[in-house]
């Protein structure tokens, strides 16, 4: 039965049905032959209504939508040019501007994509003018710009949340610390890499003015983790401010949001959620006949019941997202493991706030492991000189990083945990 599970969802992933659509096939033949035949396909309109009632989810939509207001709005061209006039002295100074735009314009998009096509089509010709090799630079955007899914907002964290019944809020604070220290892990080693580049130093004027220019963007995302932190607003709050101020930025000091801009940005938003929650849809029919049929409850003892260390099983578990994110986005990741990962971690007596952040970093890895890396895709768009495995080759030292990153989080899980204490 497990073969039929597996063997028929790669097959149907690999004659290129859409996630969502195989995931749903696979459920409604498996409620056929395996539930009752035609009788359980009453439970395909309950299941997939009772998939998006969640009230956490409210927040997805307007997340997805404030970052398609900040893409057009110029923010990420302002963080940029401040960031360069702070630390273009350094060696390798651009590249570490470069690192902390991805960062900054992560904490106000909450979108990897968004992140890297926003800040790589303005860092990107710029770097390669100053002198900057091309490989180095192609891999330092399409890692950078997966910040955005660590850093909160972030749209995985989401998911994660309306899967597990995890506080969204909670998984959010525990994305700020990791998210810090991966930021200066990316800096340190891009300035090493580079450190024979050094440009002209910003005189302070032209620094201040940089910074008054990109002080919108650098606003927002205090307004969201500090508002979530602190109290004044939950996850979902925080977006719908989010959204209002994006809006205000981009009507108000860019003035750019004109009303073909808008159309744009509102079928994008619509496409993208529709992407997001027709996936969730699928993921939900395909849980509700695992459950029925007690897969996952089986994969949960066998997992629970072997004579081997709880750390053997975590490492199996990293081992098996990382080959998956090798093939499947990360949305589709998250909603087809979770419901079997979950149990698995919590019955260990592994905290799932934790294990949320060493997920969401294996989410990272996705999203730059060929051959279906979203972000070397993105870069690959930007930049059509090149082929993806020159992408490949410079992301590859940020990917080892991810993964030292892992292991160090997995001796020391404080790491992501102890700004959760503080608030509990």
């Amino acid at each position: 039965m497990s073969f039929f599970f597996a063997g028929g969802l790669t097959t149907l992933l690999l004659i290129g049905l859409p996630v969502a659509f195989a995931l749903g096939l696979l459920a409604v033949l498996a409620m056929f032959f395996f539930d009752g035949g035609t009788f359980a396909f009453s439970a395909v309109p309950i299941k997939s209504f009772s998939a998006l009632d969640d009230f956490t989810l409210t927040a997805l939509p307007m997340y997805v939508l404030m970052s398609q207001v900040l893409v057009v709005s110029g923010v990420g061209r302002d963080l940029f040019e401040m960031a360069s006039r702070w630390f273009r002295h350094f060696p390798g100074g651009l590249a570490i501007a470069t690192v902390f735009c991805c960062t900054v314009f992560s904490a106000i998009s909450g979108s990897s994509v968004a992140t890297a096509v926003t800040v790589g089509a303005i860092a990107l010709p710029e770097m390669i003018r100053r002198g900057y090799p091309r490989r180095y630079v192609l891999g330092l955007l399409a890692a950078g710009g997966t910040l955005g899914i660590l850093i909160p907002p972030s749209i995985p964290m989401i998911i994660y949340g309306s899967v597990t019944g995890e506080s969204v809020g909670k998984l959010f604070i525990a994305g700020v610390v990791p998210g810090i220290v991966l930021t200066l892990a990316f800096m340190i080693f891009s300035s090493y890499q580079m450190r024979h580049l050094k440009d002209k130093p910003a005189t302070w004027t032209e620094r201040w003015e940089g910074s008054r220019q990109a002080i919108w963007g650098l606003i927002l995302p205090v307004i969201i983790i500090g508002g979530i932190y602190s109290g004044i607003f939950t996850p979902t709050e925080a977006a719908a401010v989010g959204v209002v101020f994006s809006f205000a930025i981009a009507f108000f000091v860019y003035k750019n949001l004109n009303m073909t801009i808008l159309k744009k940005i509102t079928l994008s938003t619509v496409k993208i959620n529709a992407m997001i929650l027709f996936i969730m849809i699928g993921a939900k029919l395909l849980g509700y006949i695992l459950t029925i049929l007690q897969i996952p409850q089986m994969i949960t003892q066998f997992a629970l019941s072997m004579d081997v260390s709880k750390w053997v099983v975590f490492i199996l578990i990293n081992i098996v997202l990382i080959v998956l994110g090798m093939f499947l986005e990360t949305v589709s990741i998250l909603v087809i493991t979770l419901p079997i990962l979950y149990p698995i971690i919590t019955g260990l007596g592994f905290d799932p706030i934790w294990f949320a952040v060493i997920m969401v970093i294996n989410m990272e890895l996705a999203l730059i492991s060929p051959p279906v890396g979203l972000n070397l895709f993105v870069l690959k768009g930007l930049d059509k000189k090149n082929t993806i495995s020159t992408i490949v080759r410079g992301v590859i030292p940020y990917a080892i990083i991810m993964i030292l990153f892992i292991i160090a989080l997995s001796f020391l899980p404080e790491i992501a945990t102890f700004l959760v204490d503080n608030v509990e």
